[in-house]
C-alpha cells in the first residue's frame, strides 16, 4: 500500500503540481509566525520548545489522524496518506521551473531564463550569463529533488501513514524560517531548528547522494563527495552538488553575478561548463535515481519490510 499511495502522490504531483507556496506550507508559516511571536526571547531553549511543540505536535497528529482513519476504514486511511504525501512534496513547481529555464535556454531567451531563475531561487541575476544560469539552475534541482522528494519518501517509509513525510516537511520548513537566520533580534532561537533538520535529513541525503553517483559517474561523484562537500557552507546541499555535478560530468558552485555583485563559491563536481545539455542531462539523472528508489520499495516491499 506504501507503494501505491507514493505512485498515486507522485502522479497527482506531475498531473497537477501544487503552487509554489502550497496550503500546508502556508499554515506552517503561520504557526510558526506565532511561535515566534509567543516564545522567542532570543534563546536555544525556547527555539528547541518551539520547535518540538510545531514539529512533534505536526507528526503526532498526523499518526493518530492516520489511526483513526484506518479504524475506521483502510480506504480512508488509504486516501489520506495520498493526500497528504501529495502536498508535502511539492517538486512540480521546480520540475516546471527547471524545465522552462531550460527550454529558455536552448531558444536563447536569456533575460526570461534570468528572470525564472530570479523567480525560484530569490535575487537578481541581470548580469548572469548562460553557464551561469545552467549551472544555479542545476543546483537548485538537485537539491530541490531531494528535499521535496527523496527526503519525503524516505521518512514517509519509515513512520506510520503520513507521518514522516508531515515531520520532515515541518522540519524543512522551520529550518529554513528559523535556523538559517543570523540576525541579532533573532538570537538563538533557531539554532535546535538548524541542528534537528540536519540530524534528519543525514541518513536520506547520503542515500540520495548514492543513489546519484550510482546512476552517473561513479568514481567522480564519490571523489567530489569527499573532497569538495566540506568547502560549502551548507553540508547537506554540498553533499548533493558535489555529488550530482561529479555524477553528471559538469562544475558546479564557482563565483556568479547575483543582486549586483560577484558572490564567490567553491567549485564544485568535475568536467565540463555547465550548459544546456547538461540541463538535460539532470533530468535524466533524477528520473533514474527516482525509478531506483521505487525499485527498492518494491523489493522491500516484496521481502515484507514495508506494506503498511
Amino acid at each position: 500500500m506504501t507503494l501505491i499511495a507514493l505512485l498515486l502522490a507522485l502522479l497527482a504531483e506531475q498531473l497537477r503540481p501544487l503552487a509554489a507556496r502550497p496550503l500546508i506550507v502556508r499554515l506552517l508559516d503561520s504557526a510558526a509566525e506565532r511561535a515566534v511571536a509567543r516564545f522567542n526571547d532570543g534563546s536555544a531553549g525556547n527555539g528547541r520548545f518551539a520547535w518540538l511543540l510545531l514539529v512533534l505536535g505536526g507528526t503526532l497528529g498526523t499518526a493518530f489522524a492516520y489511526w483513526v482513519l484506518w479504524e475506521l476504514h483502510p480506504l480512508l486511511a488509504f486516501v489520506f496518506n495520498v493526500a497528504v504525501l501529495y502536498l508535502c512534496m511539492g517538486f512540480g513547481n521546480d520540475s516546471r521551473l527547471f524545465s522552462e529555464i531550460h527550454l529558455a535556454l536552448r531558444m536563447g531567451e536569456l533575460a526570461r531564463a534570468r528572470d525564472l531563475l530570479a523567480e525560484w531561487r530569490g535575487g537578481r541575476y541581470d548580469a548572469a550569463g548562460v553557464n551561469e544560469v545552467a549551472r544555479m539552475s542545476i543546483e537548485m534541482a538537485l537539491v530541490a529533488a531531494h528535499r521535496r522528494v527523496f527526503g519525503v519518501v524516505f521518512w514517509f517509509v519509515l513512520l506510520p501513514g503520513p507521518s514522516g513525510a508531515v515531520m520532515y516537511l515541518a522540519a524543512r520548513a522551520l529550518h529554513a524560517l528559523w535556523g538559517a537566520r543570523a540576525d541579532a533580534d533573532f538570537g538563538d532561537f533557531g539554532r535546535f531548528a538548524r541542528t534537528a533538520f540536519e540530524a534528519l535529513d543525514w541518513v536520506p541525503v547520503r542515500i540520495t547522494a548514492t543513489v546519484f553517483s550510482v546512476m552517473g559517474n561513479f568514481e567522480d561523484a564519490i571523489y567530489c563527495w569527499r573532497s569538495q562537500a566540506v568547502l560549502w557552507p551548507d553540508r547537506s546541499s554540498a553533499i548533493l552538488i558535489a555529488s550530482g555535478g561529479g555524477a553528471l560530468g559538469v562544475r558546479l558552485g564557482m563565483p556568479v553575478h547575483e543582486s549586483g555583485v560577484i558572490v564567490d563559491r567553491p567549485e564544485m563536481g568535475l568536467g565540463g561548463e555547465a550548459g544546456v545539455e547538461h540541463m538535460q542531462s539532470t533530468v535524466g539523472l533524477l528520473w533514474r535515481a527516482l525509478f531506483v528508489c521505487l525499485f527498492l520499495l518494491v523489493l522491500l516491499g516484496a521481502a515484507g519490510w514495508v506494506g503498511r
